[in-house]
Formats: C-alpha cells, structure tokens, sequence
C-alpha cells in the first residue's frame, strides 16, 4: 500500500529552483535513503512531506490518517518530566486501558454484581474486550519495550529519574529518537539521526530499524548505516530526484553507469547535430541541395537536445604527498595509559605501526581516543609507559577542534604566513582545489562555517607534505562527496596515517588494521571495519576475554589469516595506484599517437615537398614523438605485466 505519493513537485527560493519535477512514493515498510550534497533542498523537502510547508508546484498526498514522525537534525525532547515519565507518555492510551481494567476487576469483585447475572455478564464480556486489548497494545511489556529501548541508546536505570532538560543537547536529541521509535508511526522520517550516536550505538539502532513496523526516509551521512539499512535510494542532484534500488554502495555503482550511459546518448547527440548542421552551412545556398538542408534543418529544429549530464557541484580534487620517506618504524607505544590528572582512561596501550600502514582507533565515547592522539603528539603527558617516533618521520596533524586555525587572519594568509616563499597564484590555485574561489580566499577564518573550516585543515595539511598524518574526526563536517575525495587521497597517500574516526564507512575504506581501546587497553585487529565486528562477534560468542591489551589473540590459529587479510589490503592498495599509472601512461600514449599522426599528415601535405627545412623539422618532430611512443610503450608494458602479476 502507498502511504505517501509526491507528484511533479517544486520548490523555488527567489524565484530559483532548488528543485523541480520530484515524483516518488513511499510504501508501507519501505527503508528509503534521500541523498544529496549540502543545499541540495533534502531537509526542505522533508518538510514539504510532513506538512510543514507547501511546494510552489506539484501535489504530495497521502493515505488516510497517516501518522508521521519527524526528527530534524539536531531536534532534542524540551521537557521537565523525568526520563521515564515522558517515555510513559507514548502508553497514556495503554495506562488509561489498564486502570479501566483494575477498575473492572474490583467492580467484578464486588458482591452486589455478583449477585445480578446480567450486570456480571455485561462487565465479564467488557473485561475481556479491554484484556484482549490491553495485549494486543503490548500492556504486558511496554515498560520492558522501553528499558530496552533507552537502554539501546545509552541511558541506564540509574539516570530514570533525571529531569529531560538537565541532559546535554545529544542527550536530548538520543531522547527524543527513542520516543520516536516507541510511538511506532506508520512513517518515521529522520534527518540525521545518527548524530551523537557512538559504534554501540548506531549497531543497535540498525538492528532495531531493520525490525520496525513502519515505513523510514532517512537523511544521513552515514553511508555504513545507509548501506545496513536502506533498501531504495533517492538521490537529489542537479536539481530534481533520481530514485535507485538498493543500499548506498549500490546507488554509487548505479548512478556511475547511469551517467556513463548518459554521455555516450549526449556525444552521440552532438555528432549527429555536428553533422546536420554542417550539411545545413554547405548546402543551403546551393539550389541543387536547398530542399534537403531545409530537411535537415527542421530535422535540427525538431530535435530535444540533451542536456550535458555533469552536474553544476564543485567538489574539491586533492592529494597529499610527502616530501622525504620515513624510516619503517614510524610509531611504538609501548604500556601506555592515559589520561589526566592521575586519572587513567586506558591502559596499557601497545602500538606498533610501520611504514605505509593505516590505523584506526575505535572505542566508546569518552574512552580516551583523542586523548591517545594528544598524548602521542606530546600536548598530554604519558601517565605512564613510552611513546616513540621512528627515524625521519615528520607530522601532520588535523585537529577536529579546529584549534590550529588562527581565527584573526585570512584564509589566504593562514596558509602564506606559512609558506611565504610560494607564489600567492599557486596558493590561490591550491585553495581553490578545496573550493576557495576568488574573494573566498580574503575571508576571515572566523566566519567560514564548520565544513569551510574542516577544507582549509585539509589544504594546510597537502601543503605541509609530511609523511605521517594523525587525523582526529577527520569527516566531520564534510559533505559526502568531500569524504570520498578524501579516502581516494589517504588511499593513494605513499606515507603512514593514524586516526580517529565514527565513520565506519570512511574507517572500512581506508583502515588496513584496527586498534580498539578500551579500560582495560588496547587490542589490535589486522583488517578493515568489517573485519573487526566479525572478530569481536567471534570472540563475544567463544566468551573470549580478549581485552588485556596484549594481543595475545594474535598468537592463536587465525594468526594466518589475518596476515593474509593484511596483505590482501596492501596488494589492492598498490593494484590502485599501479592502475593509474596504467591508465595515465594509456592517455598519454593517446595523445603522443594523434600528435604522430598530425605530423605524417603535414608531411604528407604537397605545400612541404619542396620545402626541405620544414621537412627536416617536420621529420624531427616525427622521429622524437616516436621515441616518446616507444618509451612510454615499454613503461606501459611494465606496469600491466605488474598488475597482471597482482591480479
């Protein structure tokens, strides 16, 4: 059944489209994803859905008596009821239900309707309706429903009895989350609701979304949760909605292949009116052919031309690269805790991190992971153990609270004050890379939003060119095009990087080894993200206390197949890079091939035969883009063998 339809809808602001011709529907238990870049109209849309706001165009309905639950980002509950009491208040209906049975039950009891038959009946037949509902609502656990369900999201017995509006923002808006879901709408719309969600968390909150009754739309930048919950994928871009079956993975290979074909009807397009139009200049004048350039011109006129399918997004290009190679130990800490003040978070933590690796720390909020980041960057002291940098290793780091930005200068000058002998046209070509055009590059790095702030972190990182990067929440606050830049620029990274992430997805794709941290230490997993949860499901259904922090783990049978899972990540990071220099050798063969071949064709020009000076610098040409061919053939030649070997 269709519980909500949108139909040929728009929406303007200034008279500008933000969107246009959005035709979908959502049926009942369907799992959707919206997705798009910032601005793109997503949230605007949302509200258009629940009824919040109109469209300038188009028609949005739905079925009768439709309940809808809305989450907007960030939306917390304001209330001075206790934890408990505002999440009673979902089962008012079922609390009411169950003091009209209390009552009946005493009524029943009493000796005057006893004696008459017919009252006995009437309140025996309405007791039983009232049980038989009082069931049916779940009046039997709905207050088991919600300890699980306050317990998925963090809150513990002993916090209860707090008031709503002493807990912090996250906390409100985690509150407010979970009376949603216990509302059980027909339709939960959700924008952003995995903010201030840690691993735990979000893992839970996937379980129980996937058991939901009702029917989700869900706003999110979380692609790892998108990828383990959505079934459909709707994709606002260049201005309108583009719908695809299947998780978040599935819409990125889809919409890929959908725009390759786009261009193939495009080029096609535009050589066949290259073509009728050419027809059209050379024979219009001419009597013998003027009817059949009239042809071709109606046959133009008539034509629906193709839009050019690129979309109008910047998006930022990048890499990083590093100017002198450390040594192969790049990182040991070895018995470490930390902490402040006395007051240890972890411990001990062992790290052992060499050349070319990536590694990722995860762990429970409030565990010490920053912390960890800090002390190994010395702005904390060790509590106790040792921490040591390898030989030649030189540091960058990016701070997620955007501490190392000077908020009294420039974009510009927070990188030239820096790097004062570069040309100021190359720093303004570098930032432009991250999406500083023109009077960008003069604002004041106290009013750039928090994205802004994140892509001039990251441009002063590319400068500094060091070869071990320690990256705090690097992903936070960048859109989910910026996030893919930036795991294709860490994958292609020829140096070693240390970080701290939420990001399963963004962990999955760039991690080649996972460090866990907890109370008692630290635990290494030799694998990606997806790799970890299957370890730790592992080790949780053998019952195995695997967190002493001495990766004894290591030592046992799986020893070799996760050194295998390890080399399996480093051969696909170099099968990476070696089919980029496949593919850039390929183009650059292609280009030498045309410029070969327009020589051949000058030469072979009868205006030259006679001319021997430009013969011979024709023949120059000719003889040096050949030996060109002949080099970058051998270089290709040698790379493929490598790939081939690789595959």
């Amino acid at each position: 059944m269709i519980l909500l339809q949108a139909q040929d809808v728009s929406r303007e602001f200034s008279g500008e489209p933000l969107f246009s011709h959005v035709t979908f529907d959502i049926q009942e238990q369907d799992r959707i994803g919206l997705v798009g870049r910032n601005g793109a109209g997503k949230t605007t849309l949302l509200k258009m859905l629940i009824g919040d706001t109109r469209p300038n165009s188009g028609e949005i309905t739905t079925k009768k008596d439709l309940s809808i639950g809305y989450l907007a980002q960030n939306q917390g509950l304001n209330t001075d009821n206790l934890i408990w009491d505002e999440m009673l208040t979902v089962f008012k209906a079922v609390i009411q239900l169950e003091k009209e049975i209390h009552e009946l039950e005493n009524q029943l009891g009493d000796p005057t309707v006893i004696a008459n038959a017919k009252e006995f009946e009437k309140l025996s037949n309405l007791y039983d309706q009232k049980q038989q509902e009082f069931k049916a609502r779940n009046g039997f656990g709905y207050q088991a429903e919600i300890r699980g369900v306050l317990h998925g999201f963090g809150f513990e017995e002993a916090v209860y009895q707090r008031s709503v509006n002493t807990l912090s923002g996250g906390q409100k808006t985690k509150l407010a989350l979970a009376k949603l879901l216990l509302e059980q709408h027909d339709l939960l719309v959700l924008d952003e609701p995995t903010n201030h969600l840690d691993m735990n968390t979000l893992a839970w909150l996937e379980k129980y979304i996937k058991s939901y009754s009702g029917a989700l739309l869900i706003v999110s930048h979380d692609r790892y949760f998108l990828d383990h919950v959505v079934t459909r994928t709707l994709d606002m871009d260049r201005k309108t909605l583009t719908a695809y079956t299947g998780n978040y993975s599935a819409y990125v290979d889809q919409k890929a292949a959908r725009l390759k074909t786009e261009w193939k009807a495009y080029e096609k397009q535009q050589t066949k009116i290259d073509k009728l139009e050419d027809f059209v200049n050379k024979n219009l004048v001419r009597a013998s052919t003027t009817k059949r350039a009239q042809s071709r011109r109606k046959q133009l006129e008539k034509m629906t031309v193709l839009d050019r399918p690129t979309d109008n997004n910047a998006e930022m290009h990048f890499h990083f690269a590093a100017n002198h190679a450390s040594g192969n130990v790049v990182l040991t800490v070895q018995k470490a805790a930390i902490g402040y003040d006395d007051h240890v978070l972890s411990a001990p933590i062992n790290i052992e991190l060499n050349k070319h690796h990536v590694l990722g720390i995860v762990g429970p909020n409030g565990i010490g992971k920053s912390t960890l980041l800090k002390t190994i960057l010395g702005k904390i002291p060790l509590l106790d153990g040792t921490v040591r940098l390898g030989a030649g290793v030189e540091i960058g780091y990016y701070d997620q609270e955007q501490h190392n930005l000077d908020d009294k200068k420039t974009v510009l000058n927070e990188l030239w004050d820096q790097h004062p002998l570069v040309p100021e046209k190359d720093i303004r070509s570098l930032l432009g890379s991250f999406l500083f055009s023109g009077d960008d590059v003069l604002k004041p790095v106290k009013n750039l939003s928090g994205g802004e702030r994140a892509r001039l972190l990251l441009t002063k990182l590319t400068m500094q060119a060091d070869n071990f990067l320690i990256l705090d929440e690097p992903t936070n606050h960048l859109d989910i095009d910026s996030r893919e830049v930036l795991e294709n620029a860490l994958n292609d990274f020829d140096g070693t990087v240390l970080f701290v992430s939420h990001d399963r997805y963004f962990i999955n794709r760039v991690a080649t080894e996972i460090l866990e941290i907890s109370p008692h230490g630290s635990q290494l997993f030799l694998g990606d993200y997806d790799y970890y949860l299957m370890k730790k499901a592992d080790q949780e259904t053998n019952s195995v206390d695997a967190t002493d922090g001495t990766d004894d783990v290591f030592n046992s049978n799986e020893s070799t197949k996760q050194q295998d899972y390890r080399a399996s990540k480093e051969n696909q990071k170099i099968q990476r890079k070696l089919q980029r220099e496949v593919d850039k050798q390929e183009k650059q063969l292609d280009e030498l091939s045309e410029a070969e071949t327009q020589i051949q064709t000058k030469m072979a020009d009868p205006q030259f035969f006679n001319d021997h000076l430009k013969l011979e610098e024709l023949q120059n040409k000719l003889t040096e883009t050949q030996d060109k061919i002949t080099q970058v053939e051998n270089k290709w030649t040698q790379l493929s063998e490598q790939l081939e070997k690789l595959n």
